[in-house]
């Protein structure tokens, strides 16, 4: 049985000060949020492989100002961010830029939050989790909430679209190991759920753990 736990990871000695690296485990079918200052890195690992994150981001002075998809995707004109490129709020100021992806690169804006009025059309029994509560519940341990739930950043999903507009669903195809990595734009929340959704096949091999850590 493999153990998770969260961990404080000394780094490298950079002018006279060690670097270290906050990691949080995030259980499967579970969400966890942390702080992330301007300038600081986060970076997702999917730990075993096949497990989709839902991803929020949230500006540390005003949680009403959040990452949005929609307003990125006009800010790129792309379904997803290149490296280098900066996902933008409901406000089109940048929180989060996109500077590293060591997966497939399998990544989709365009799915909502599974939800428990989700789980009920799909014939969940009542209390399925799922990652809007999970982002609630995960905010609360930071003294935080939100109205609404944003449309997530859905790291390792794979949603293909075909050439007449219709949306597939595969099976995440992130390897153990595999990451992504953001840096703050401004200082924030972000709120990371490892997607509990069982029915779809989304998550590749049953759930699993994602890791958080803020370089």
């Amino acid at each position: 049985m493999k153990l998770y736990g969260q961990a404080r990871i000394a780094g490298a000695v950079l002018g006279g000060m060690s670097q270290t690296t906050t990691r949080v485990v995030v259980p499967a079918g579970e969400g966890r949020a942390v702080r992330v200052p301007a300038g600081r890195r986060v970076r997702v690992i999917d730990l075993d492989g096949g497990q989709v994150g839902d991803l929020f981001a949230f500006a540390a002075e005003d949680v009403r100002e959040h990452l949005s998809a929609s307003h990125t995707r006009a800010a790129v004109g792309r379904l997803f961010p290149r490296i280098g490129e900066a996902f933008v709020t409901n406000r089109r100021r940048p929180i989060l830029t996109l500077v590293a992806d060591t997966s497939p690169g399998r990544h989709d804006m365009l799915i909502a939050a599974c939800d428990p009025a989700r789980y009920a059309e799909l014939g969940a029994p009542p209390g399925h989790a799922s990652c809007a509560v999970n982002l609630e519940r995960a905010l609360a341990e930071l003294g935080l909430a939100v109205e609404t739930t944003p449309q997530p950043v859905n790291v390792f999903m794979d949603v293909p679209v075909g050439p007449d507009g219709e949306l597939g669903s595969l099976p995440s195809p992130s390897r153990p190991g595999d990451s992504i990595t953001f840096e703050a734009a401004m200082d924030c929340v972000v709120a990371l759920s490892a997607c509990p959704q069982d029915i779809t096949g989304i998550n590749a091999g049953g759930l699993s753990p994602l890791a958080l850590e803020v370089l």
